[in-house]
């Protein structure tokens, strides 16, 4: 039996009809953090799971993003405490702006709107062969000194 899909395509903070006490899990694979209204859209990724549903969202380690590795040294580009956006003028040929939050700013959002956090992992897996220059904004040299990713599973209470 097909099970029907719905596509919407929308801003995560203004996603129209999206039910309520519905999903059982939410899984935000590198995107929560792209949000402009992380409030509202960790919010209504509450108000759409089920009571106990599940949440595990992933996104760059914000320490990662105020690091450069470059010539055998790690320099900190900027402040990790500001928070707010930088614009990009090409990011793989598009421009972009990054939102800079620290993790104290994704937990408390998270708890404020009712999630209770179960695990945090900030761990970096870098394969032993991971040669690629430490000039790349994801390294496995920088990604040994600095979490490249961190990940927050949670559930609605």
């Amino acid at each position: 039996m097909d099970t029907p899909v719905t596509l919407i395509e929308a801003p995560m903070e203004e996603i129209p009809g999206l039910p309520e006490n519905y999903f059982d899990k939410a899984i935000s694979i590198y995107a929560l953090g792209w949000t402009v209204n992380l409030p509202k859209t960790v919010r209504n990724i509450h108000r759409s799971l089920k009571p106990g549903g599940i949440f595990v969202f992933s996104w760059e380690h914000p320490v990662h993003s105020v690091a450069e590795y470059a010539d055998e040294q790690l320099r900190i580009r900027r402040s990790y405490v500001n928070e707010g956006f930088e614009k990009h003028d090409s990011w793989r040929g598009a421009p972009i702006v990054m939102h800079y939050r620290k993790i104290s700013t994704f937990i408390n959002e998270l708890i404020g709107a009712g999630f209770v956090i179960d695990k945090v992992i900030e761990d970096s897996k870098v394969d032993d062969a991971d040669t690629s220059p430490s000039s790349k904004w994801y390294s496995g040299t920088k990604a040994r000194i600095i979490p490249a990713t961190w990940i927050v599973k949670c559930h609605k209470a």
